[in-house]
């Protein structure tokens, strides 16, 4: 497979197949259906829209960034983005380890976080997107009442639909337990919900029809602390009966963050129920909230382990490429008039810090640096 600038393909493979048997899952019911050539031309397809759609979105992402208009209070992203997630959703990416029930190919998860490397190293404010809408579909999937799953599963599952994950507000941050966004329960069943959140991902965007919020909120009455905590489906959108999209739900973004980078992923701040309308449906039971988003918060861990491999792949395989093309100073292995310029490449301390990039990756006991000395 020819090279790209993000991912070494090569090494990726090395990982999957001769350290994880990933093509030996297949020995499992689950995985009946699937083999090493699926699992290639998965890989193939992945790599293929990483460096050709959505990698060039990444550079328009830092220039043009997400855009916040005070007035409507709705976020633009820039319009490669869009265009990088109908591929994206086109190939079935969003989907690729859901249930086949809710429209998915039921692929193992370690195929998921495969594809994911190639699309954080291509541009990881995109991306970002994607793996909120996935975390909050599991949610939905795992703790929400049937009825519930059959409104909003498909549409999460196909990334027509995004997702976040409502947690942190401007007095409860690491300490969660004391959070003030409140439930009340309606006769109807439902809950009114009110309050703010900050530094939601993804909390507000054109890219999704409808976005989905996990809300963490304490039911009016139950106990301070993290045992008083339950966790709301809160849409957009109203979602009718028959799964189209209704009129807006009262929450709203109140702004967005000034950053220095992945300028392109809007982290907003969010407010429920300003005009007392805010409706939320409880996901598992009451006072279960921590316990529910524990599930998202560690599947959040593993994704921010490959945001971190991905980019330092693409920024070791940009290195390396321009080591190997920059030519400055003499060649060290010869001296006085047969000395001729070289490449960067060739002059020991380049390699060593290249070499030493690797071993920051992690893989250096793993599988040698095999683009160094291509």
């Amino acid at each position: 497979m020819a090279l790209n600038p993000l991912v070494d393909s090569r090494d990726m493979r090395f990982v999957l197949y001769e350290m994880l048997e990933t093509d030996k899952l297949s020995s499992y019911d689950a995985f009946a259906t699937f083999d090493r050539d699926t699992y290639e031309a998965t890989l193939d397809l992945a790599e293929k829209i990483a460096v050709e759609r959505v990698y060039p979105a990444n550079a328009e992402g830092d220039k043009i960034g997400a855009q916040y208009d005070p007035k409507t209070k709705e976020v633009t992203v820039p319009d490669s983005f869009k265009s990088a997630k109908a591929v994206f959703n086109e190939a079935g990416f969003t989907g690729l380890a859901h249930d086949p029930e809710w429209g998915g190919m039921g692929m193992p998860d370690v195929m998921y976080r495969a594809v994911l490397e190639y699309f954080f190293a291509a541009n990881l404010s995109f991306t970002a997107y994607v793996t909120l809408a996935v975390g909050a579909s599991n949610l939905v999937k795992n703790f929400a009442p049937e009825d519930q799953k059959k409104i909003y599963l498909e549409k999460m599952v196909s990334g027509v639909w995004g997702g976040t994950m409502c947690l942190t507000e401007p007095d409860a941050g690491s300490d969660v337990g004391a959070l003030k966004t409140k439930a009340v329960k309606q006769k109807d069943g439902t809950y009114l919900i009110t309050g703010q959140k900050i530094f939601i991902t993804a909390g507000e965007d054109d890219l999704f029809e409808n976005i989905i919020h996990p809300v963490l909120a304490r039911i009016e009455g139950d106990p301070q602390g993290t045992k008083g905590i339950s966790i709301f489906l809160v849409p957009k959108y109203h979602v009718k009966p028959d799964g189209t999209i209704g009129e807006r739900n009262d929450v709203v973004c109140s702004g967005i963050e000034h950053k220095m980078g992945i300028k392109g992923s809007a982290t907003c701040s969010l407010s429920f129920g300003d005009n007392g309308k805010c409706v939320g449906y409880l996901m598992g039971g009451e006072r279960q909230g921590m316990k529910i988003m524990f599930q998202m918060m560690n599947e959040a861990r593993l994704d921010v382990s490959v945001e971190a491999l991905g980019v330092a792949s693409s920024a070791y395989m940009h290195a390396v490429t321009y080591a190997k093309n920059r030519v400055q100073g003499m060649d060290p292995s010869k001296k006085g008039e047969g000395a001729k310029p070289v490449t960067i490449v060739k002059h020991p301390d380049v390699k060593r810090m290249l070499l030493d990039e690797v071993a920051c990756r992690g893989d250096a006991d793993a599988h040698p640096p095999c683009r160094l000395f291509d």
